[in-house]
């Protein structure tokens, strides 16, 4: 269903206190009971080690815990990249950034974002028959056909990048922190780094920006409402639905939420980690009051926390990067070490997923691609090579063999942006190149290439401590095997239909609802 041809519906004022345009989801094609449905639920800059059960010192996270109890955790699942724009442009195409396009993040006034002609599996989904929507964070351009509802998306209503990517009234907690928009006069001066006072942050609802800037302590709300709204009204329409959920939880700024005051002097962190898992704890429930045995639910993160935050990131558990933290830096986020992009994933399923089932196969956020093609009985686009690969005999049948070998790109600490030079090798791990991410103390790790590399072995070493003696016998048998992987893969990606991102800014492409207010402020719909 092309977007210039939905029938909008304008329908009562919704529990939001607004008008809402709402897809026709009349009964065509495929009925739901011949296709499942997916939900696929993305938290931003969740560590590994802030899902209580993968780590018992986290205990804000008692719906994901219930879900993983009811589910398949994975503790061997990585993000596609280890920053935001490459991972979700992963996540929606199959593909590693050196074959999308997407090597790093797109900017508020970026006039691009991911490639025309890759198709996202909301396309692949919407040709199947599949009603689609995205509730949440996009950040894969925002301007004209780069869009979400030009990209497969038939509804949409969510921030079109992440939400520290302009002001807001109501700040949030931020390190170090950033003011409120301004109410009249010039911009703030002076702002510190990463602050934005130009253009206040947007909330979209389909193509119509309706909040400008967005009130982030309701921001977690509406999205519940939104994205239950929608599994209700898709359950209903005998149609079959793809849900993805782009968080902004755990990314700063953290909410001043109601929890905040009843957390009883937590942290802000833990208090925000109740407040996401309370949101997904809702769409669980929807799911399972509307249609249970014919959902899919993927839980799962786009990268490791961000250290430079201090307080206010998370948890990467026993993955600490010891041999980067010890050159200064941090080991999380942008990085290609464990913490940057070993994140939390569940899958659930009932009477499809086994309960209370721990795979350890090597899988990716890649393979959500292949996997849910595959269950919407859908064809893999043409002419391209895909980087993820169908988990289903992990999911249903039981294997633990997932990817023999993972790649994992450059992602702002060292090297090229995208480029390939950290390869995983089963339970080896081999870096051609290593640096560090801004730490809290600051500090940033240097760059430092590797010839030979260093490899780990991470089955005893999982906080990346020591590496392998390069004389050892287990070092010399690895070696030539990861090389191997790496010159295949790039001789691969040499030969595939490759695409390129244009990251090209111009300001005029902001979103901006009243150009004539300070910051582009505007009324709430």
């Amino acid at each position: 269903m092309a977007w210039p041809f939905l029938k909008v519906l304008l329908v009562g004022a919704s529990l939001l206190g607004c008008l809402y345009p709402l897809v026709d989801f009349s009964s065509s094609g495929e009925t739901r009971d011949q296709k499942p449905n997916f939900v696929i639920i993305l938290a931003d800059d969740m560590g590994w080690g802030d899902l209580g059960a993968n780590w018992a010192e986290t205990k804000d996270t008692a719906n994901l815990d219930k879900m993983a109890a009811e589910g398949m955790r994975f503790v061997d699942f990585h993000a596609a990249a280890s920053t935001c724009s490459p991972s979700r442009a992963a996540l929606l195409t199959g593909r590693l950034g050196l074959r999308n396009g997407v090597p790093r993040n797109f900017a508020v006034a970026s006039v691009g974002g991911l490639p025309l002609n890759e198709t996202t599996l909301a396309e692949v989904l919407q040709r199947a028959g599949y009603v689609t929507a995205l509730i949440g964070k996009w950040h894969l351009g925002h301007h004209g056909s780069y869009h979400p509802n030009f990209r497969g998306f038939d509804y949409y209503f969510g921030i079109p990048y992440s939400h520290d990517m302009g002001c807001t009234d109501t700040p949030g907690y931020n390190h170090p922190p950033c003011p409120a928009c301004p109410r009249g006069g010039r911009p703030s001066r002076g702002l510190e780094k990463g602050c934005y006072s130009d253009v206040a942050l947007p909330l979209y609802e389909n193509l119509n920006i309706v909040e400008q800037p967005v009130n982030l302590s309701g921001l977690a709300q509406k999205y519940a409402e939104k994205a239950t709204q929608f599994i209700q009204w898709a359950s209903a329409s005998g149609r079959p639905f793809l849900l993805y959920v782009g968080l902004a939880h755990m990314h700063v700024p953290l909410s001043r939420n109601p929890l905040s005051a009843e957390a009883g002097g937590r942290r802000p962190y833990s208090a925000a980690l109740r407040e996401m898992d309370s949101l997904v704890g809702r769409i669980k429930d929807k799911v399972d009051l509307t249609a249970k045995n014919n959902t899919f639910l993927w839980f799962t993160g786009d990268n490791g926390p961000w250290a430079q935050k201090c307080e206010l990131a998370g948890s990467v558990g026993p993955f600490t990067g010891l041999w980067q933290t010890r050159q200064g830096g941090s080991a999380a986020k942008q990085t290609t070490w464990e913490g940057g992009h070993r994140v939390p994933a569940l899958a659930y399923w009932p009477g499809r997923v086994p309960a209370n089932a721990t795979s350890t196969a090597l899988l990716s956020v890649l393979d959500i691609f292949p996997t849910v093609v595959a269950l919407a009985g859908a064809s893999l686009p043409q002419g391209r090579h895909f980087d993820g690969l169908d988990a289903s005999e992990v999911l249903f049948g039981g294997a633990q063999a997932g990817h023999r070998v993972l790649f994992h790109p450059n992602s702002g600490a060292a090297g090229e942006d995208g480029a390939l030079q950290t390869v995983r090798l089963e339970r080896y791990k081999a870096f051609f190149v290593t640096g560090g991410a801004r730490a809290c103390d600051g500090s940033v790790g240097p760059e430092r290439r590797h010839e030979p590399p260093l490899i780990f072995n991470l089955d005893g070493d999982a906080a990346e401590a020591a590496p392998l003696e390069p004389g050892s016998a287990e070092y010399r048998r690895v070696l030539p095997e990861a090389r191997a992987a790496l010159s295949g893969l790039l001789e691969d990606v040499a030969g595939d239909n490759v695409s390129r991102a244009d990251y090209g800014q111009d300001p005029s492409v902001a979103p901006c609802c009243s150009a004539r207010h300070a910051a582009c402020r505007c009324q709430a719909a």
